[in-house]
Formats: structure tokens, C-alpha cells, sequence
């Protein structure tokens, strides 16, 4: 218990995540539970949340037949047989999504944003078996290594319907502003972007608890990220401006729900050292590109450890992120090069 950050003033009331298929109570009425995820942030946590009769829970796991069996163990054991009559998405990402069609099927009804909505209901109905052309482009213009290219482009591409299981037609709209009941509480909904459009935070009105998701971690920072699907999109200017605006709420007495990790205090700073290790890191990157460079020879800048074949997608993805914002302010320009790959250059100016 009390667990202290080592850069003081953010706390973990509680030292250990609950054990698979077991839940920890936050507070009456709202219990914690964790799912495994078959990759290096190996959990996503999710919460239940007590409306009597039946629960509503708070983000859902991936589709995987492990996180199914744990669902049945939850329900059939510390839940109490009680039937899920509503889930709410935080954000379309697969990890919080995948299993909300599940539940659906089960009876109860999905809450979220039209924008998370519509991202998962299309991408669930988009099947691929080899990158599409414009994902091919767009590695090309990031300068993605030519042999994790190569790999890349004869092999079958992620496919979000592989661990989202089907939604259907039918859900109800959530957005900023609105105030939800569930839990015996009362939540403000606040939304969130850069990691995720429209992301879903819920601050409890008679309370310190907040439902943070992934736009509220403690420890680590969510990816944010740009794609062939928005290849021009600035989202570490959505994120800073969002971490900024939650600031204006946020209090050091708030006990934070995040989407990983564990819950924690001291909010106002952990926004605060999101901001500025954006800021840094735009930097580092910026003094990095003295000489003209493609995205893909820039990440030792950006990231603290090893880039691994596993993680070089989310990383190229991530340079692009904050490439399109220096571009955006103004600091660096871009051409592209004889070989098809944007080169990335710092206005010249002392750095």
C-alpha cells in the first residue's frame, strides 16, 4: 500500500493489481479487474461498476478466448451472477472494445462516442490479407526500413476484427458533457484525443475517483500515433491540449482508474510531466534533425529502449506523430527524397 513514485507526489494506494479472475474494491460500488494482453504492456484493466441488480462495466478486454473464460469467472464468482446490463467504451481500441460486441449478444448495451463507434463498427468490417496500397505508401514516405518493408508487404496486415468480436447495429452516444449514472455515483464525462478520438473520461461528482482509460496513465505514456489512414493528422497537439484542458479539473486528492498500470494520486503532476515529456522529446527531435532524415533514422531520439521488429510499427507511427506537429509549428520542413521518403530537416536556426 502506498506506494510512492520515485519523482514524488504521485501515490499507489494499492501495491498489487487483483489476481486473474478477481476483483479489488476501489470504493462501494466499483471494483477493479485485469485482463491479459498477448503483448509487451501485458494488461489492460477494466472496472465494474454496481447498479443493484446488475453491473455496468468500463472498457472490456480483448477478444481472446482466455479473456472469455475470465469474464465467465468474474461473473460467475465475485460479480454474483448478476447480468452486465450496459458497457461502456472508453475509446475503439481493441484492448477496450474487443469483447463489447460480446456482451452485447449477452443483452446489455454498449455507451460510447459516435466516433469510437463508428472507427470500431468500420474497421471490424475491414478484412485484409495484404497491406492495402496506401498503407504500402505511406511506409514508403516514412522511409520504413527496406527488409521490415519487404517483410511487411507479403505479409498479412493486423486485422482489427481478429480481437473484436462482431458489433452489432445499436449503441448510445456519450458525449462531453453529459453526466452518467452508474456505481451509485454520478459522472461527468470529460473526452480526451491524441491517443484516441473523443476518448471517454468519467470524474465522479460525489467523489475522487476518475475513470482515466488510457488518457490518464500513470508511468507510461499511450502511443500517438499516425497512420495511412490519416497520414497529415497532428496528434500530439490534440494530446497536449487535452492534458492541458484536464488539468483545469484535475486535483492531487483524485484517485485515478487508468487503462494500465495501477491506480495513483497526484494528477495535476502526472499531466504535467506528460506535457513536458512531449515538449522534451519534440526537442531531442528537432536538434536530431540538423541534417535531412527520414522518419524511420529517427528514433533513438524518441525512445528510451531498443526498437524490436514487434514494436517498430507502433514506433514508426509514433515519429510520424511528432514529425507532423514540428512540421505544424513551423520547425522543420520536408521534401521528398529520390527513393519516395519524406526527409524531415530543422529550420535552420540555432538549436
Amino acid at each position: 500500500m502506498d506506494g510512492r513514485d520515485p519523482q514524488g507526489g504521485i501515490r499507489h494506494p494499492f501495491a498489487a493489481p487483483p489476481e486473474a479472475g478477481q476483483v479489488t474494491e476501489i470504493a462501494q460500488g466499483v471494483l477493479w479487474a485485469r485482463l491479459p494482453l498477448p503483448m509487451a504492456l501485458d494488461h489492460v484493466n477494466v472496472y465494474i461498476l454496481d447498479d443493484g441488480d446488475a453491473w455496468t462495466v468500463f472498457d472490456t478486454g480483448l477478444d481472446t478466448a482466455r479473456a472469455r473464460d475470465l469474464w465467465q469467472a468474474l461473473l460467475s464468482g465475485p460479480l454474483r451472477g448478476k447480468p452486465v446490463q450496459r458497457v461502456i467504451v472508453s475509446h475503439h481500441h481493441p484492448d477496450h472494445i474487443g469483447l463489447a460486441g460480446w456482451f452485447q449478444a449477452q443483452g446489455a448495451a454498449l455507451w460510447t462516442t459516435r466516433t469510437a463507434w463508428l472507427f470500431a463498427r468500420m474497421l471490424t468490417l475491414d478484412a485484409q490479407d495484404l497491406p492495402p496500397p496506401e498503407m504500402l505508401e505511406f511506409w514508403r514516405r516514412a522511409g520504413m526500413d527496406p527488409q521490415v518493408f519487404e517483410a511487411r508487404r507479403t505479409a498479412k496486415p493486423f486485422n482489427f476484427r481478429d480481437t473484436v468480436a462482431p458489433l452489432p447495429l445499436g449503441f448510445c452516444t456519450v458525449q462531453a458533457g453529459d453526466v452518467l449514472r452508474a456505481g451509485g455515483r454520478d459522472w461527468d464525462v470529460r473526452l480526451g484525443h491524441g491517443h484516441a478520438p473523443d476518448q471517454i473520461t468519467l470524474w465522479s461528482r460525489d467523489c475522487n475517483l476518475v475513470l482515466g482509460a488510457d488518457q490518464l496513465l500513470p508511468g507510461i505514456s499511450p502511443v500517438l500515433g499516425v497512420y495511412a489512414t490519416e497520414p497529415e493528422a497532428d496528434p500530439v497537439a490534440d494530446w497536449m491540449q487535452s492534458c492541458a484542458a484536464l488539468a483545469e479539473v484535475a486535483r492531487p486528492e483524485h484517485l485515478v482508474l487508468p487503462g494500465h498500470k495501477l491506480p495513483f494520486t497526484g494528477l495535476p503532476l502526472r499531466l504535467a510531466q506528460k506535457i513536458e515529456n512531449h515538449i522534451s522529446a519534440l526537442d531531442r527531435l528537432e536538434a536530431h534533425l540538423a541534417s535531412p532524415r527520414v522518419a524511420g533514422d529517427c528514433f533513438a531520439p524518441l525512445f528510451r529502449r531498443k526498437v524490436t521488429e514487434a514494436t517498430y510499427g507502433l514506433a514508426l507511427a509514433e515519429t510520424v506523430a511528432h514529425l507532423n506537429h514540428l512540421r505544424a509549428a513551423g520547425r522543420v520542413t520536408r521534401r521528398l527524397g529520390p527513393d519516395g521518403a519524406w526527409l524531415w530537416q530543422a529550420v535552420s536556426r540555432d538549436l
